[in-house]
């Protein structure tokens, strides 16, 4: 399964048959078959048939609009999973504290091992940063070593924070001095390579709502996030530990300069990748994305089975179909960075 990118203006998307067709000046200018198609991710002034969004929704391919300078993205999802009651499950254990201790203790333990698996295979090869590599995985250790210490949430989030920033020390050292990236900032990023962190974390949460959305659980309603209006809670949850697949793809994006500085723009919106530099790194966004869904698709199925079995101990389950209604709703999306 692949995704579609549109970032052109005036183009018009209709279905004919069992293609997607472009339309400029009302002229066909193109054709894309739906049956491979998993995602469309749309920015710009990008114009949909009815008749197109319930072909979409039909096959459950999931649309992503990336509005405004700072693509915003709002999501067109298809009809969720049957099983209502395991949307019940959830919402029971996430008034479960020790359920949820629990969880969290998994997802920052998994979070800060990855992170430090990254920096330990980047030591082997990077003479001149493995001194500070080396530190920073020391601290990274010291985390990792105490999170089953941690008897509260808040007192994990400091971990993580605390782990946040031995890693970011160290992959600073990895990356071209002319980037100026000094650490992970947002809203708006103020260099190129946290322009390119928050747009990869943006395609990673939006990926994550739409598979908690499509196995019938509630993105909004986590066990280590807490709810808050309008974010998707455990789809934030589950976004941490994949962080590092978007870091060591910017990393490569540019060391190869397949993204240099001069494809951003710098104003009072913060630093801005151009349409040049989002067509290229669209172009390298698809192989990552194929190996995110197939992480994503192993993480939903681990939280899946351990709602399950959780839920199984403090209530009868209720049998439900696998099957998917199809169907179209919308949801405005959380993009990944106020996680």
């Amino acid at each position: 399964m692949s995704s579609l990118y549109v970032d052109r203006r005036g183009v018009t998307l209709k279905a004919d048959g069992e293609a997607l067709v472009f339309y400029e000046n009302g002229e066909r200018v193109g054709t894309v078959p739906l049956a491979p198609l998993s995602r469309v991710f749309m920015r710009g002034d990008v114009t949909l048939s009815s008749a197109l969004l319930g072909k979409l929704g039909e096959r459950g391919i999931g649309v992503v609009v990336l509005s405004g300078r700072k693509a915003v993205p709002t999501m067109l999802l298809g009809r969720p999973h049957n099983d209502a009651a395991r949307r019940v499950a959830q919402y029971r254990l996430s008034l479960d504290a020790d359920f949820c201790l629990r969880f969290s203790r998994a997802i920052v333990e998994a979070k800060l091992r990855a992170q430090a698996a990254f920096l330990d295979e980047r030591r082997d090869s990077e003479l001149r940063s493995r001194y500070l590599l080396t530190l920073s995985l020391k601290r990274l250790a010291s985390s990792i070593a105490a999170v089953d210490q941690q008897s509260t949430i808040a007192s994990l989030r400091g971990l993580e924070g605390a782990g946040a920033a031995a890693y970011f020390e160290g992959f600073a050292d990895l990356l071209p001095d002319r980037l100026h990236f000094n650490g992970r900032n947002r809203r708006p990023p103020r260099d190129p390579v946290n322009a390119v962190l928050s747009l990869g974390y943006t395609l990673l949460h939006a990926e994550t709502v739409l598979a908690l959305y499509g196995s019938g659980l509630d993105p909004f309603v986590g066990f280590y996030h807490a709810l808050d209006f309008a974010r998707e809670s455990l789809a934030c949850d589950l976004v941490e530990p994949l962080r590092v697949e978007i870091d060591q793809h910017a990393l490569m994006l540019f060391r190869s300069e397949k993204l240099r500085p001069e494809d951003f723009t710098h104003s009072d919106t913060g630093c801005l990748l151009g349409k040049a530099g989002r067509a290229r790194f669209y172009g390298e966004w698809e192989p990552l994305a194929a190996r995110l869904r197939k992480l994503l698709a192993e993480s939903v199925s681990d939280v899946t089975s351990a709602i399950g079995q959780a839920g199984a101990a403090t209530t009868t389950p209720v049998a439900g179909s696998d099957g998917h209604t199809p169907a179209a709703t919308t949801t405005p999306a959380d993009d990944g960075d106020d996680c």
